[in-house]
């Protein structure tokens, strides 16, 4: 298995997976057109990493500046999937803010809250 990425553009966040370093960042906007057509093929490629990773710990560092509601849809998935696999894999994810951005941290506190089971970490960008 390669690395995987996807460049950012004004709708669709960066997206990149270390399969090293088993860290995975999504960072920017995201309000694609089409949020499945986007998110399938992450969600494909996390689903093989997790099966055949022997990594210790897999970070996921999430620092989205907008997204819309089916893109919301789409990180409650990704934190299932993550869920999931988390008998066998251990996860930190950190979902990064700006300070003055109150919607974006009151949405990581509510995945929080969903999503016990996972290490699950708010931080404000520096």
């Amino acid at each position: 298995m390669e690395n995987f990425t996807i460049k950012e553009t004004k709708y669709t966040p960066e997206v990149n997976l270390d399969i090293q370093t088993g860290i995975l960042s999504i960072k920017g906007n995201s309000y694609p057109e089409n949020t499945l057509e986007f998110y399938d093929p992450i969600l494909n490629v996390l689903e093989k990493f997790f099966d055949e990773t022997t990594l210790d710990l897999i970070v996921l560092n999430i620092e989205i500046l907008y997204f819309n509601s089916s893109s919301s849809r789409v990180f409650f998935e990704i934190f299932d999937l993550l869920e999931d696999h988390s008998e066998r894999l251990n996860f930190a994810i950190n979902w990064i803010y700006e300070s003055d951005n109150e919607g974006i941290l009151e949405i990581g506190e509510d995945f929080k809250e969903d999503f016990e089971k996972l290490n699950f970490y708010l931080a404000v960008k520096e």
